[in-house]
């Protein structure tokens, strides 16, 4: 049985229970069980909840309104997805923070703030004080992967394992836009490669 059928059964066991604790029951790094978490609920198998992790219990109802990434149109399976507000008036959800980054391309005459959650934590955390790494061998969503960080050193240790580029807010929108404006390794492609006004982004 692999790890992943494991956490499972584990979690019919035990209802709820935390990466940590499933980092040392397979001995190996909270970072590879959050690997497996992630792919987890991209299946629709798990959920994260205030730091622990629990069965996905609702399943997938006929007939049940499906929320769609405004760039990609994936289904937005992340129980905490980046989001975008506009004027204070419109918020907008992303699959993933890749895409959220690329959604402040369409937006960027109005006035916005941006929102994301931490990978490890989930913790909110504004895009203006989070560490992006982009690039990494962890694709849970888009390509190139965006996984966001509230705390630098965490954001450190992610790439010395899987690899990417660390870089704050405005770097990782420029590597996002340049790459899908030249169609490098992307799922998405905007109009046309451009550098994002900080000026235009409040934070939260």
């Amino acid at each position: 049985m692999n790890r992943k059928k494991q956490i499972l059964e584990i979690l019919k066991e035990r209802g709820e229970i935390t990466v940590k604790s499933l980092s040392k029951i397979f001995n190996v790094s909270e970072m590879t069980i959050y690997r497996d978490v992630r792919q987890l609920e991209k299946e629709g198998e798990i959920k994260r909840k205030h730091g622990s992790i629990v069965l996905n219990l609702e399943g997938n109802e006929d007939g049940k309104v499906v929320k769609r990434c405004p760039i990609c149109e994936k289904p937005i399976t992340r129980s905490h997805p980046y989001k975008l507000t506009v004027e204070n008036t419109k918020t907008i959800e992303a699959c993933c923070d890749h895409c959220g980054l690329l959604l402040h391309k369409k937006y960027e005459d109005q006035e916005v703030s941006a929102l994301t959650y931490d990978f490890i934590t989930e913790n909110p955390v504004s895009v203006l004080e989070a560490y992006f790494v982009v690039g990494s061998d962890a694709k849970p969503c888009c390509s190139p992967s965006v996984i966001p960080f509230s705390d630098r050193s965490m954001a450190e240790k992610f790439v010395k394992g899987f690899g990417g580029k660390l870089l704050n807010f405005v770097e990782a929108y420029n590597e996002i836009i340049n790459r899908s404006s030249l169609n490098i390794q992307s799922c998405c492609a905007p109009e046309q490669n451009v550098s994002f006004n900080l000026g235009k982004l409040k934070k939260d």
